[in-house]
């Protein structure tokens, strides 16, 4: 078998350049240090070692010697690793025993994370290859095309929907004119509906009013699934609100009328300026870019007369646009 060369071989393993070298080394008696350089996994093993009388150079070992030696340093970590694996039982046996004297009434549905988007998305898929009632769902704008999710979550949405079952989903009114959602919607067979509103709370998939999904962290890598009974409740009630409070955008959608000349989407961002909030939390409120934002308040400025965004709080609040239904 020929050695592989030193860039592609283990740590336990010889490659040629190191074979070559401790022959020729075994030959002359000795190494420069700089041949070492093609070869360190050599030195590691223990095969070559400076020699007394010029550091520089380097000399062969006794290869029995050096695997010897290799071999006593890998038993004591096995032992090490035995020790602590006894220490650990013996630290962990008290609370084993503890937690065996828990009352059912304590093992009730609850929370666990999942880290990693393939698990997340593996834990959803299961949860919805179960579910046969009603997917509730809030899908806020993150910045980045949805078209990859929604494609990926299109089989198992329409599984659920030849079972009788029913998805009803929220999004920001930025959605509305989404080609990967209106496609989304145009492809699935069933009972889909579909909602906008200006600000949506942060992402939430809710399976058959038994388990529930919510992102751990800002990136959505971590999540956590919720099967405590008076959380999911929660869940559910806080959807149903924002539910009755929205557009509709899917199968039939509804017009948003603009009162005294301001949009729905200007009056949000009228709000959020008298709450004294940047361009970039608006732009992230309501699932736009920031240079989008600050279109919207460039208009909502032109529409009342403002000059600057110090007499815009001052227009906003004298225009009583914020007081319309």
């Amino acid at each position: 078998m020929i050695p592989p060369p030193h860039s592609e071989h283990g740590v336990d393993e010889l490659c040629a350049a190191g074979l070559e070298l401790y022959t020729r080394a075994l030959r002359e008696g000795r190494v420069s240090g700089a041949d070492v350089d093609a070869a360190p996994c050599l030195v590691d093993f223990g095969l070559l070692h400076p020699a007394v009388t010029d550091p520089t150079r380097l000399e062969p070992a006794d290869p029995a010697v050096a695997m010897h030696r290799l071999l006593r340093a890998s038993a004591d970590r096995v032992a090490d690793e035995r020790r602590r694996e006894q220490r650990l039982a013996e630290t962990f046996e008290p609370l084993l025993r503890l937690d065996g004297q828990r009352t059912t009434t304590s093992d009730l549905p609850g929370i666990s994370v999942l880290s990693g988007i393939a698990q997340i998305n593996e834990a959803i898929t299961t949860a919805m290859a179960d579910a046969s009632h009603e997917l509730l769902a809030i899908q806020p704008y993150d910045g980045r095309s949805p078209a990859a999710r929604l494609a990926a979550s299109l089989g198992r949405d329409q599984a659920l929907l030849d079972r009788g079952g029913r998805i009803r989903t929220l999004y920001q009114h930025t959605q509305r004119h989404s080609p990967a959602v209106i496609a989304r919607y145009e492809q699935l067979d069933g009972d889909a509906e579909a909602r906008t509103l200006d600000q949506v709370t942060e992402r939430l998939v809710v399976v058959d009013g038994t388990i529930a999904f919510i992102p751990a962290n800002k990136d959505r890598t971590l999540a956590l699934e919720v099967r405590h009974p008076v959380l999911i409740n929660h869940f559910v009630i806080t959807f149903d609100r924002l539910w009755h409070m929205a557009t509709p955008m899917f199968p039939q959608a509804a017009p948003q009328p603009a009162l005294g000349g301001v949009t729905p989407r200007q009056r949000t961002i009228a709000a959020l300026l008298i709450e004294g909030h940047t361009d970039a939390v608006i732009a992230e409120r309501l699932g736009l870019n920031v240079r989008t934002a600050r279109e919207h308040i460039a208009k909502l400025a032109s529409t009342l007369g403002s000059e600057s965004r110090a007499q815009l709080g001052y227009l906003i609040g004298r225009s009583g646009i914020l007081d319309q239904e």
